[in-house]
């Protein structure tokens, strides 16, 4: 090496230790390119999408061929019945949603739920000692209307280039055959219990009746005879003169009102479920507009109240008001502010967030306000707070869900919580963003009959409280954490990112959109450097239980950090880079057009452009 190579090679590296100060080299560098980038949970959809840019493809088509693969070989986080929340920028900079979250049943209730004693599969606990007042966290019961391929297909019509044959082939290839990896393999012999309880399950994931080990050729052949009857329903549709967009449009009636709707139906009542095909049939989406925020000249983009987006845009409004850069990447003063920011948003998202459809007397746009926030703002302190404290609405507000009779305690696995979701992004060189957060249909999840369709247990996270706006009802969605975010800059492309992580994931996206905007750092460091978790938020999922103050720090943060912090009153624990509760995703658009992906080690993540 010469010494000029050397003198540069020094120099890079001081740039990055005053960058990341605290931070650990990273593991990978960003991946970089100037046609596309895709960002995702897996090699195989990753491949899927950078197959469809080699032939041609936009940013869209890209997103929905990783998608349709994922829901395919990335079955311990989503399959075909599960959810798929998107945001989508298009080449002339305008912003749409697709709320890719499917309601309850009609025949549902709250007080059904309230009445009825659960079995233990549907707690996935050996002994739940007859619990009663609970949506069951398994089986049949928590599943809504399959939402992923209603807005897979809105996205891939409205904004792509490519047909439903061409975007759904790697997800078909993989169907006939792949080799399984350790996480699936792992999954599968973590819920075997649940596939005794439902044959249909046990047949697709323990067809010789053992759990596959990792390495062996995985086939799913209902899966794949049922995507081989979708294409064969658009082949037909443009042999008859269709349109690329009818012959999607005919794809969606086959799959909501034709055979794939009637099978679902007739499983579901033949096994005591209450989804039917009045419900796939009348379920459309249409294109929405997202809610945003301006954070020091960057334009951040989420979903609507149906999910937890908002409280990330009312965080970043409180935070605008204080000077991170001064505080220093990761200090106590800069993790405190974060984190009593956030504890703001979430009382707020787990007192108001709801469907929208269902509560027309809140104000919504209240939390999207700078002027709240600055209300919000005189609230944080120097110590922490470790009460529950939502805004209040006309002088009232609701009592934490915990406090409420109809509230009950049963526990599932951080692992299960953690993980039960994926994440796809991708930008274009003609500046096409899309931000994907899809999910539902984790393992253990119910096949229907010989689809070979797993379906969502998504309806855990409604509330039985009566009139909270986030209670159980027939044709409702449930407040899902699911929260893909794209961001751009004087209308101009900027970033997408998106996370697994439940209630982590707010935090998590805040915490690496910070990484970038505030301390300049690459896509791959943002996705790589330490992170802290707050568990001073109500559930999500299984109790709605919280753990009042709880603060949890990667192992990487110095331990002055961490004795400053307990200092403060939070209730500190570590937790090892291996299990921050997330794993991120991150693409940008560079000057001079270069596009720029990350993707956390720690859990697998992949990042590949072009």
């Amino acid at each position: 090496m010469s010494s000029r190579a050397v003198a540069v090679f020094f120099l890079f590296g001081l740039v990055a230790a005053a960058q990341h100060k605290q931070f650990e080299h990273p593991v990978r560098y960003s991946s970089r390119g100037l046609h596309g980038a895709v960002a995702c949970g897996s090699e195989y959809a990753a491949e899927a999408g950078m197959r469809i840019y080699f032939s041609g493809g936009n940013a869209v088509d890209a997103a929905i061929a990783s998608m349709f693969a994922a829901m395919t070989s990335e079955f311990s986080h989503i399959h075909w019945g599960g959810e798929a929340p998107i945001l989508i920028r298009t080449k002339d900079g305008k912003v749409y949603a697709i709320a890719g979250v499917g309601p309850m049943p009609k025949l549902a209730t709250a007080q059904f739920f309230r009445d009825r004693r659960m079995r233990p599969m549907e707690v996935l606990e050996i002994d739940p000692g007859g619990l009663h007042g609970m949506v069951p966290v398994a089986g049949l019961m928590p599943a809504l209307v399959p939402s992923s391929m209603e807005a897979g297909l809105l996205a891939l019509r409205e904004f792509g280039t490519k047909s439903f044959t061409q975007a759904v082939q790697p997800a078909l290839d993989l169907a006939d055959g792949m080799p399984i990896d350790e996480m699936r393999s792992i999954s599968i012999a973590n819920t075997r219990p649940f596939f005794d309880m439902w044959p249909t399950s046990k047949h697709v994931f323990m067809p010789d009746g053992r759990v596959p080990r990792p390495g062996e050729v995985f086939r799913q052949p209902d899966l794949a005879r049922t995507i081989r009857s979708m294409i064969a329903v658009e082949h037909k549709a443009l042999a008859a003169g269709a349109s690329r967009q009818a012959a999607i449009d005919a794809v969606r009636d086959y799959f909501y009102r034709g055979e794939i709707a009637r099978k679902i139906d007739a499983f579901m009542r033949e096994n005591g479920g209450l989804l039917r095909y009045e419900d796939m049939a009348s379920f459309h989406l249409e294109v929405e507009q997202p809610v945003s925020t301006n954070y020091r000249g960057y334009e951040v983009y989420k979903e609507g109240f149906w999910g937890q987006g908002p409280a990330l845009i009312e965080t970043l409004n409180i935070l605008e008001g204080f000077n991170l850069q001064g505080m220093g990447y990761n200090s106590a003063e800069y993790i405190h502010t974060l984190d009593e920011a956030l504890k703001l948003a979430y009382a707020d998202r787990d007192t108001y967030f709801g469907d929208p459809k269902f509560n027309a007397d809140i104000p919504f746009a209240q939390f999207l306000s700078k002027q709240y926030a600055a209300q919000r703002r005189t609230l944080i302190g120097p110590k922490a707070s470790l009460d529950f404290r939502p805004g209040a609405i006309g002088g009232k507000t609701w009592p934490h869900p915990t406090e409420s009779d109809a509230s009950q305690h049963v526990k599932i696995s951080d692992a299960l919580m953690e993980h039960d979701t994926t994440c796809i992004d991708t930008i274009d060189r003609d500046g096409l963003e899309v931000s994907i957060t899809p999910s539902g249909a984790w393992l253990p999840m119910v096949i229907a009959g010989d689809t070979g369709i797993g379906l969502t247990a998504r309806a855990q996270s409604f509330l039985l409280i009566p009139g909270h706006p986030n209670e159980l009802a027939g044709g409702k969605r449930p407040r899902v954490t699911l929260s893909p975010t794209l961001v751009t800059r004087d209308g101009k492309p900027s970033m997408v990112l998106s996370t697994p992580g439940g209630d982590d994931q707010e935090q998590t996206l805040l915490q690496l959109f910070l990484n970038v905007i505030e301390f300049g750092m690459t896509a791959e460091a943002a996705t790589e450097a330490p992170r802290f978790q707050t568990r001073h938020l109500v559930s999500s999922f299984d109790n709605h239980a919280w753990n009042r103050g709880d603060l949890i720090l990667d192992e990487r943060i110095p331990e002055t950090v961490y004795q400053e912090l307990t200092a403060r009153g939070h209730r500190t624990s570590r937790a090892s880079k291996w299990d921050s509760g997330a794993a991120p995703v991150l693409v940008r658009m560079l000057p001079e057009g270069v596009i720029e992906a990350g993707a956390d080690p720690y859990y697998y993540r992949v990042a590949h452009a072009w």
